[in-house]
């Protein structure tokens, strides 16, 4: 760890400037939210899951359930933007408000170990929403089936983390081109997907999913297969509605793995535009969450006319084994596709769908460098983590600290099939930073009184109540139900003993990281305590 000096003095910060530049704007933070929160990837590859485990619940009232009050949590990290609109977001707010260590660690376990396992996850998601059916819409289901052996999901893996890395690498500015035109790609496909299933009938769809399923995979009468393998399974579905409210809540932490993301973007604001503007930075994440809010439900919609909800959720319950004979996800896309039946379509169809991936996947790497860029900046981590580089001003030391532990766990993950258990709580532990951000911004007004008032999250109020920490409050009531749900019930998938113990492993680590770090920043003359007392310089 080199250290920078004034006629033998350490100087407090790295350097004088981050070295960074505010190269978005707020429409680019809106796409980032929307895509963050991205249902197509995300959503639907959670609804496998859900729906079968809670049958009862509603999907639509639960999202829009959860879109309430994760608006709070938006409330709520608007007002530590604007407090301290800087790269790294909840490392900085806090180490500044909750002190140095609690601050690095938790951050260091929720934006830079704890991503590395999301790798595989992302992977997966290629996998199942484009290689797959891709590999079987061109007449060869093995060659889909390959994509889901121990090297195809390593080789998947190492395409998902190449493509991130090459992604944010290109600098703010030309990753915001390349989700601009992913995002607007991906919404004319989903304009398709909305105009195929409203103008075609729910027998319509039986036949052409007969027909599709008889050419590609050579099942007879796959609608009626299907459904009789879910009888089989001994699931039974219920019909689409807005009760009972008790089920329902029970989807409301399901959903939080695809809707808890519009502030996915808090840790570049120190590369955004008009940071240090309450509207401006809300009017980003609030805007991109109830768009995908809004393309959930008409889809949602759709498959209830169309597909049918019971057959869908007759998919989903079956998981991976579509019908005994397909062997491949459920992707209702590639399904929606078979309405039309040529070969050529399908594939262009599932080939601009993959915008959505495409635009989506640099998350896997992008906000987590810029955690990394903020403790090296601060001096907890080595200092070449904070160099920026002059053309695209790109952390890029940070960017490797990101890129090869994913690709080497995503070998263990790809080749040790018990592993794969231990990535189960790898949403949990991100929701536990939450968590800390949110504490801290209900004890910004008395733990920094001075950083508050001058604050423009100050001067929000409701009948004299101020609205920031309210909104703090709710978002530690959702986080503490979802974390207490994910806890306690094995219907979530993410109370695994191994996953856990694995977590805590990644919690050790950041203390170990964080404690060497002191003792060799002290050794130089440097007290990282008093560094977190100050903001860090632009």
């Amino acid at each position: 760890m080199a250290t920078e000096s004034v006629s033998g003095t350490p100087t407090l910060f790295l350097r004088n400037a981050t070295g960074l530049v505010r190269g978005w704007s707020v429409r680019d933070s809106i796409i980032y939210a929307c895509l963050a929160t991205n249902f197509v990837t995300l959503g639907i590859y959670e609804f496998t899951f859900a729906g079968p485990a809670f049958p009862k619940g509603q999907f639509i009232t639960s999202i829009i359930i959860s879109a309430v009050l994760v608006s709070f949590l938006v409330v709520a990290y608007s007002g530590l933007i604007v407090t301290i609109p800087r790269a790294g977001g909840d490392y900085v707010w806090q180490t500044r408000i909750l002190g140095s260590g609690v601050g690095f660690v938790m951050a260091a376990t929720g934006w830079w170990f704890i991503l590395w396992l999301w790798a595989p996850i992302y992977g997966n998601i290629l996998s199942v929403q484009l290689f797959q059916p891709l590999w079987a819409t061109f007449g060869d289901p093995g060659g889909a089936a390959w994509f889901a052996t121990k090297t195809g999901i390593f080789v998947v893996c190492l395409i998902t983390i190449a493509i991130a890395g090459v992604l944010v690498s290109l600098g703010m500015a030309g990753y915001a081109r390349i989700q601009k035109w992913c995002f607007y790609g991906g919404l004319v496909a989903f304009a398709v997907v909305v105009i195929l299933l409203l103008i075609n009938s729910h027998s319509s769809f039986v036949s052409s999913f007969n027909y599709e399923g008889q050419k590609l995979f050579g099942v007879h009468n796959a609608y009626a297969a299907t459904n009789a393998a879910a009888r089989k399974a001994g699931y039974s579905t219920y019909g689409m509605g807005f009760g009972p409210i008790g089920p329902t809540m029970l989807l409301v932490p399901a959903m939080m793995f695809f809707i808890l993301w519009p502030n996915w973007g808090s840790t570049l604001y120190g590369e955004i535009r008009g940071a240090s503007d309450f509207k401006r930075v809300f009017t980003g994440m609030f805007t991109g969450l109830w768009i995908t809010v809004l393309l959930t439900i008409v889809f949602l919609l759709l498959v209830d006319k169309t597909i049918g909800w019971g057959f869908y959720q007759n998919l989903n319950s079956l998981d991976y084994n579509l019908t005994p004979e397909f062997g491949i996800w459920p992707y209702p896309f590639l399904f929606a596709g078979w309405l039309v039946h040529n070969t050529a379509f399908q594939v262009i169809l599932i080939l601009a769908l993959s915008l959505w991936f495409f635009g989506w996947v640099g998350t896997l790497f992008l906000s987590s460098t810029r955690v990394i860029f903020a403790a090296a900046f601060d001096r907890v981590l080595p200092d070449r983590a904070a160099e920026v580089s002059e053309k695209r001003k790109v952390p890029l030391y940070s960017l490797i600290l990101m890129l090869l532990p994913a690709a080497g766990l995503s070998a263990v993950y790809a080749y040790w099939l018990s592993f794969r258990n231990y990535t189960l709580d790898a949403t949990l532990v991100i929701a536990v930073t939450y968590l800390f951000s949110a504490i801290a911004v209900v004890i910004l007004p008395w733990r920094k009184p001075d950083l508050w008032a001058a604050s423009p999250a100050s001067r929000l109020k409701l009948l004299g109540v101020p609205v920031v920490p309210a909104a703090g409050w709710v978002t530690i009531a959702l986080l503490v139900f979802d974390l207490y749900e994910w806890f306690s019930n094995d219907l979530y998938f993410v109370n695994n003993r191994d996953s856990l113990y694995f977590m805590a492993i990644l919690y050790v680590l950041a203390i170990v990281v964080y404690v060497v770090a002191r003792l060799v920043r002290r050794r130089q003359g440097i007290d990282l305590g008093l560094i977190n007392k100050e903001i860090p310089v632009e």
